[in-house]
Parts: structure tokens; sequence; C-alpha cells
């Protein structure tokens, strides 16, 4: 292809366009056409002289001042952002990023020998790149200071990105405004005009001018408060470390505060609306103790004297780790004392921990570019367990790590899945990176790392990744670079990066035979999508193990499950058997005590890599998970449940093994059970009577036993939570009883009954299905304080059986007033899922897509959510059509998203699995057998 630059003279413009007209003989008006799709263009018809979407290299950022002054009233701002920038080439044309903004007049300063002269700039905008350009009369000299000043107002964004515009209800009914922040990924560029990729850090200066009635928080500390007319003050913050444009944070409100120190003398402090503010307390202690666990963990203090948390009123993600000033969610952050349940004091504990934790993997130490966002998000994750586990042991969080790895190997399975390091370069394309891959598959591969290397020898690497690139942007080898002389074991040596055994070690030749480093392994894991299939089969007492795939190998770390119990790695050839392990001793006399006792590092082969097994095999397994029905291991035997239905899922001629094994188990499984039962759809017509009734049936003993309190660890308490959810969901007529006279009194007293935190999910899903239950219910939502209430009703409305208040629950969710519009992609989704429900979500969501996309944008969660939500349970060939013909009709508006893919793979999967198994479902339920269980 041939590209015309606007910077060639014009003698050898035309003189190639004339030359082209002759050998091409193509019309004048077709190479116009030609000319206009390579040559972009501004907004006022002139060429734009950038033709990418990521910025040039050689202008670098160095410092902003920033002066924004937001008006709550006609909810519009004005600002000045005067950037310091240096040329690494000449040039006189500066590109950088704006969104929505209007530019009146930008200048350039430079210094002379004994003033500082301004000139003024020509900007051109070219809004389908998000960029302007800035042009000036003549060439920048390469090093030298510059700053630009730019002048430019906006309007404060409806829709929960940018400098957007947020909403609260005192208790006396007043509506109140805020203005808060919200700039990851790519929304700096809406709130100011900006250098807006994570790689051009800089320092920033931030001045907010807001009424007195007001209070301003940023980043950083206030500095000082001046008057600047009357009524109306100006606060200045300190200087920020170097960071990049998205971590940036400010919040105009008239909030109300709590703080805390921490050992160290950072100041540590929560920010919410006056009447919530005492729901702040269980956070704020959080934050402290947290806090001090990663100082002491990374060995690198905070590097801000402060860290603020702030509770936003309308907030569509669920936290974001602006550095020193974190924002929530209202409900992931505040704890009701009255009203909050075991599991929402789980979900704010841990979210507090990854956006801390984001505060050194993220903010001190940030990923080079959007393809690398796991470096950020997939260790927050894996930090938030490391980091709770030891700081709140009561929750015993590490119970729940496997299962996140299965939750995301559901979606890697699929073909529409992406490498968790993957190519991306538009705002879209960077939005769909928030997805489970680069959170939770980051998360596992990180922990399969630390078991592969030890604890220990794990720590130490990432310290000195995070002290070597303290302030800077990093890139995947980067991270195994700093890793590449930790070796996993006492009795290996470091030689050149590469780890290798002692020569006179008993499985040396484990370890020499391909001089494999961690680069080299965990490439497999991060540069390419989905997982590898492991077969494993025994012969006396050999287990042979071979690596099946048709485009890719992983190299695996695998325990041995006897002898040595000594870690090791080995590439896994394609085809062949590759290794054997020798049992030692006959399966027979396998128990527990075989296990590997460092650890959950025995279950690295289910937590990652799916194993195909015969009955041999798994019966030796069974043994051993059989036997660790401990406490301390029963969730060992719920994820081997989980790894062993993901294999039958397959396929269904063993299905029926599958519940028999639940018989000995389900003690220990409920909390499995409960995730995987979702309403079957459309398809399944009285198929899904069957497995509901004899899942209730298979935990009726657990449901009679359950107390209708607030008793208990959090585990248990959970478990009573879900499990009596699901009993009176499914009309098991004792639990049905039970919440029908808790929700009468609840009711009777107008709410003011103190009911249990933990049974309130059930008791509402009760009272819901009756009419006067469910207006009840939602009168109570519209002037209750509590985020924990107000969730637990939106989720009981959601599951009505009556379809014209789901419809007008759909209606009056999207208008965003009563039911604040972060909402509802959760209620779009609980309706999809909801058997009476779902027709009128999948409709919902083709009539208003076009709303939708402007309220959350193309390739966001909420969006994935939205589209995942209400159509991966369909399952017939019709329902397949129909999402192909919608999405496909979107074009540009949708159809090229990564979510459209997974969801049209999933149907089609859906398909496959009743085709070959619906009748074998029917008939085993209908059988002898099941009457005898």
């Amino acid at each position: 292809m041939i590209s015309l630059s606007i910077k060639w003279p014009l003698a050898t413009m035309l003189f190639l366009l004339s030359s082209l007209l002759i050998l091409l003989t193509v019309s004048t008006r077709s190479w116009c056409q030609s000319s206009d799709t390579m040559s972009p263009k501004a907004s006022n018809g002139t060429p734009f002289p950038w033709e990418k979407m990521r910025l040039p290299e050689h202008i670098i950022p160095v410092h902003y001042d920033l002066l924004i002054h937001a008006n709550l009233t006609t909810l519009t701002f004005e600002g000045t952002t005067e950037i310091e920038i240096t040329a690494s080439q000449p040039t006189s044309t500066i590109i950088l990023h704006s969104h929505r903004l209007q530019i009146s007049k930008a200048t350039l300063k430079k210094r002379g020998r004994e003033r500082l002269s301004a000139e003024p700039l020509t900007v051109l905008e070219y809004p389908a790149h998000e960029q302007i350009a800035l042009l000036a009369p003549e060439p920048l000299v390469v090093g030298l200071p510059y700053v630009i000043v730019i002048d430019y107002a906006g309007h404060l964004s409806e829709h929960l990105q940018g400098f957007y515009k947020s909403t609260y209800r005192t208790k006396e009914g007043e509506v109140r405004v805020l203005a808060s922040t919200h700039f990851e990924p790519t929304a700096a560029r809406m709130a100011f005009p900006c250098f807006d990729e994570p790689a051009f850090k800089a320092n920033f200066s931030v001045k907010i001018r807001r009424e007195p009635r007001h209070l301003a928080i940023s980043n950083m500390p206030l500095v000082k408060s001046v008057t600047v007319a009357e009524g109306l003050l100006e606060d200045h913050f300190a200087v920020t470390v170097k960071m990049s444009t998205y971590l940036v944070a400010f919040i105009i409100s008239d909030f109300k505060s709590i703080s805390k120190m921490t050992k160290s003398g950072v100041k540590v402090s929560i920010y919410a609306v006056a009447d919530k503010i005492h729901q702040a307390d269980y956070a704020l202690d959080t934050a402290v103790t947290l806090l001090e666990f990663y100082e002491d963990y990374f060995r690198i203090p905070y590097p801000l004297p402060k860290q603020d948390l702030a509770a936003i009123p309308d907030f569509e993600s669920g936290a974001m780790e602006n550095w020193g000033l974190t924002t929530y969610r209202e409900s992931i952050l505040l704890f009701d004392a009255e009203k909050s349940s075991a599991s929402d004091k789980l979900g704010i504990t841990m979210t507090v921990s990854h956006e801390l934790a984001h505060q050194w993997f993220g903010n001190l130490v940030t990923m080079e570019w959007w393809n690398d966002l796991w470096l950020n998000e997939g260790f927050a994750k894996f930090m938030e367990f490391v980091s709770v586990s030891v700081t709140h042991p009561e929750l015993k969080v590490e119970d729940y790590f496997l299962g996140k790895c299965f939750d995301v190997m559901e979606l890697d399975a699929l073909n529409s899945s992406h490498p968790v390091s993957t190519a991306v370069e538009n705002p879209a394309q960077i939005r769909e990176m928030f997805d489970e891959v680069s959170y939770k598959k980051g998360a596992c591969i990180l922990n399969m790392l630390r078991d592969y290397l030890s604890a220990e020898a794990f720590k130490s690497g990432i310290v000195r990744y995070l002290q070597k690139y303290s302030y800077k942007n990093t890139r995947n080898e980067d991270l195994w670079n700093s890793m590449a002389s930790i070796c996993p074991t006492d009795d290996s040596q470091s030689m050149e990066g590469f780890c290798s055994r002692d020569p006179h070690s008993s499985s040396a030749s484990h370890w020499r035979q391909e001089g494999l480093d961690v680069k080299t392994m965990m490439n497999t894991w991060t540069l390419q999508k989905g997982f590898p299939l492991i077969t494993v089969t025994v012969r006396g007492r050999n287990v042979h193990v071979r690596q099946d795939s048709e485009r890719n190998t992983w190299v695996v770390p695998l325990v041995t499950p006897a002898c040595a119990m000594k870690l090791f790695f080995q590439t896994l050839a394609l085809t062949v058997e590759v290794f054997r392990l020798n049992l030692c001793i006959p399966r027979s006399r396998l128990t527990r005590h075989h296990l590997p006792k460092r650890g959950n590092v025995g279950l690295n082969l289910v937590l990652i890599c799916i194993s195909l097994v015969n009955e041999r095999i798994f019966m030796c397994l069974l043994a051993i998970w059989m036997s660790s029905l401990e406490k301390r291991l029963f969730m060992a035997s719920v994820h081997f449940l989980n790894w062993f239905l993901f294999l039958l899922l397959v396929e269904f001629d063993k299905f029926y093994t599958f519940w028999l094994l639940t018989l000995y188990w389900k003690h220990h499984l409920v909390y499995w059970l409960i995730s995987k039962h979702k309403a079957a759809g459309d398809s399944t017509g009285d198929v899904c009577d069957f497995p509901q009734a004899f899942l209730i049936r298979l935990l009726s003993d657990l449901i009679d036993n359950q107390t209708w309190t607030d008793e208990g660890s959090v585990s248990q308490r959970m478990l009573r939570s879900q499990l009596l959810l699901l009993a009176c969901v499914r009309k098991y007529q004792p639990c049905v009883q039970r919440a029908e006279a808790y929700f009468r009194e609840w009711k009777d007293a107008d709410g003011n009954l103190s009911l249990p935190s933990d049974v309130t999910l059930a008791v509402f899903a009760v009272g819901v299905q009756d009419p006067e239950g469910w207006d009840f219910l939602y009168r109570k939502y519209q002037s209750s304080l509590s985020t924990s209430e107000k969730n637990k009703i939106e989720f009981a409305l959601g599951i009505s059986q009556d379809k014209d208040k789901l419809q007008w629950l759909l209606e009056k969710s999207f208008k965003g007033d009563v039911i604040k519009i972060q909402e509802f992609p959760h209620i779009l989704g609980a309706i999809g899922r909801n058997p009476v429900g779902y027709p009128l979500a999948w409709q919902f969501l083709r009539e208003n897509w076009d709303k939708l996309i402007q309220k959350f944008e193309l390739g966001s969660s909420s969006l994935t959510y939205m589209v995942i939500g209400t159509t991966s349970q369909f399952s017939t060939r019709a329902r397949l059509e129909e999402v192909k013909e919608f999405f496909s009709s979107l074009k540009e508006k949708g159809s090229q998203l990564r979510c459209v893919q997974q969801t049209i793979e999933t149907i089609g999967e859906n398909i496959r699995w009743m085709d070959k198994n619906f009748e074998k479902i029917r008939v085993w339920l209908q059988s002898e057998k099941l009457e005898l269980l």
C-alpha cells in the first residue's frame, strides 16, 4: 500500500497522483475516496498529521499542572492543563489525547535567555482516535523543556467514566450532587488533555476550585486552600510521585471521613456520605492492617503520605486503585453491622486487599501497555489470597482460590478465549482485557509458579522485580527475568539464569533434559490461550503422563504422588509418553500421608491441567482424596470433584458416578453444587425439574439442620445463606414456610425488624413472590440506607415469577433514577437467568442496544456481563441463529466484540452437549437407580 504523508511537498504529491492515475487508470473520484481512507481528516476537514491509534514516542511529558473548576449546579467544568514536555527529535507537531472536551486556546511556552515566551498553537481534533494535534510555528528543539498550556471546558459525564456526576439521597430525601473520576483505562482524556497511555508517566500538581460547602480530595494531601473569589476556594494538593494518567483522581463532594494511622505513619481515611460514615469502621481497620502487611511483604514502604478510600454512590466497576485515593462502590466498602452478611465482609476484605496491592503492582510498577494488563490485575487478584490468609485467617480465603481457577477454565476452554498477554490497540479492545483471563487465570498461573519455586523464592523474585522497576513500566519478560536466578529447591543452583539440579540428584534427568528457565515455562502460559490436556494412565506401579494438543504445548509443573515428594518440571511432547512416575508402593496402600505436605502443590495437576484418566488411576486418586476429608483438606475434595465433573460434562457416560460421589461428599461440596446449579433455559423442558428435585433431596438433611441465625464461622454462615436460598427458590416447603413467617413479621414491623443477615436473602426471595410483598420490598429499597440490604432486595426483585413486574423492573432500572444505572447489568443478568424472565431480558437487550452502548461502552465488563448473562444459557439452534443474526447486524456497534464470539460458541457447545446427552439424562433420572438413592 502506498501512503501519502502531508509533510511531502505539493509537487511530489501531484506527481505521484498523476503516475497512479496513469498506471491504475482509476477515476479522480475513486482516488479521492481511497485517499480519504488512508489519510485521516481532522474535524474541520483538514488532514490530521497522525494516523496511528498509539501516540508517537518522541514527545515526553514530564509534569502536569492541572486546574479544574466544576460547577455542580450546571454540571459543567472548566480547566487549564499545563504540561511540561521534552522532544527526543525535532518536530512541530504534538499529538496527545482529548475526548469530548471543548478546547478554547492552546499555547506553547519556551524559555529564552531572560524571559518565558508564549506562542499560539493551531489545534486539530481527530475524534475517531480521541486525539488532538497541536501545531507549532517551528520545530521543537531536542532536549529543551517546553510547556503546553490548554484551556478547555466540558460536561460532567453521565456514564460513570471520566469526570462524572454522581448523586445520593439523604435521610430527609434531599438529592445531592457530587463529582468524581474514573479514568482507567482510557478516560483521563475526558477530564483533561493528556498523554493518556500508561508508559507516559509524569508528576501531577492538582488544583481544584470549589464552593465552601464542598470539600475536594485528590491523590495527594491538601497543601493549602486560597480564596479566589467570593464563595470560591482553590485547593492546592502536593505534587504526586511519577505515575500514569489513569491513576489520577479527584472528588468534589460533601463527604465525611474517619481516619487512622499505620505503624509507619501513613494516614488512612474512609470517605463516604454523612448518613453512611458509621458503616466505614470495618473497612478502615482492614485497610490499615493490609497496608501494614504489604509494606512488610514487599519490603518497600508505601510511597505516599496518605491512603484514602472513598465510597462513591455511582460507580460502574467494583473499585479502582487510583494512587492514594482508591474509589469503591458503596456496597464494596461499607459494612452495616446489622444488615451486612458474612459474604459481604469477605467481599469488602478481598476488594480492599486487591486495591491496596495495586499500590505496588500497577501503580509503583506499571505494565508498559494494556496487552500486559495481567501484570496488574493477575497479581492483585493473587495477592488478595496471600494477604488475607495472613491478616484475616478466620475468613479462610485459601478455601476459595482453586474455585477461581475452575471458573476461568470454563471461559479459557473456548476457542474465542485469548492469551493472558494479548495485543490490543483501540479503547474497546483495551476494555475487553478486563476479564477473567487477566484477573483469575493470571492469579492461578502465579500461584502455580509460587508452588513450583516455593513461597520464599517466589517472594524474593517479586520483591526484586518491584525494587528494580519502581516508577517504571514493564513487560512480561521483565518479571520472568527478575525470577531467572530463583531455583525451586535447596539442592538446585543457578547457572546463567537457568535452574539446574545437582547431577547426582535422583531427579536430575527431569531438570537437565531441556535446560528450561522460568521465562520459557511461563511464556507457554501467558502467550497462548487455553490450557493443556494431560493424559494419565497407570501400568503396574508406573504412572505414564502424556500431553496431547492439536497446536500448542505447555511446560507443565507436576508433583510426584508418592516417593520423593519433590517438584520438577518437564516439557511434555505432543503425543509421546515423555516420562513415568514410579508410585513406589501399590495403589491399595496410598493414603493421605502420601500427599505433599507443602501448601496445595499437590493440586497443581488439578489446578490448571485437565487430566483424562482411566478407571484404575481415578480409583487410585479417589482413594487419596476420600481419605482427606479432614477439615483442613475438605476444599481439596471439593476441587477434586469439580475437576472430575469438568471431565464428565464432556461426555455423560459416567455422570451417575458423579452423583454417587456426592453422597459421600455432600457436606463439603454444597458450595460447589450451589455455584454450578443454573437455570436450564428454554430448551430442556421438564428435565431441569428432575435434577432440582434430586438436588434438594440430596441436601435436605443439611437444609433441615441449618439454624436461621448469624452464628458460626464465615464459611458456615456463607453455607447457610446459600443453602437456604437454594432451598427456598426451589420451593422446598419447610424452608419456604419458615421464610414466609419471617417475611410476615418483617413486613408487619414495616421493615424495622432485625432479620439475621445471613438468611435475609432467602426471606426476601420467598416474600417477593407475593405481589404485595414485591411492592413492599421495592418501597423499602427506596428508603434503605444499607447498600447490603438494597443488593439483597435487587436480587429478590429479579427472581419474581411475575413477567409484568420483571418488565417494569427492567425499564425502571434502565432509567437510573431510583435504581442506579450501575445496578442495571446485574438486574438484567438476574432476569436473564430467571426461567420466566430470560425472554424479556434478551428482548430488552436487543431493543435497547444503541442506548446500552452509550451508557456502557463497547468492550466494558458491564456490557460483556449483559451479553453473556442474557444468552449463554440458550441451547437450541433457533436461539443460536437468532443470536447470530442480531449481533452480525450491529457491525461496528458490537459485532466484533469478544463476548459475542464467546456467547455464540457457548450456545453451540450447549447444543452439542444436549444433542449427545439429553436423552441419557432423562433416562437416568427416571431409572430405578435414582429411586434407590
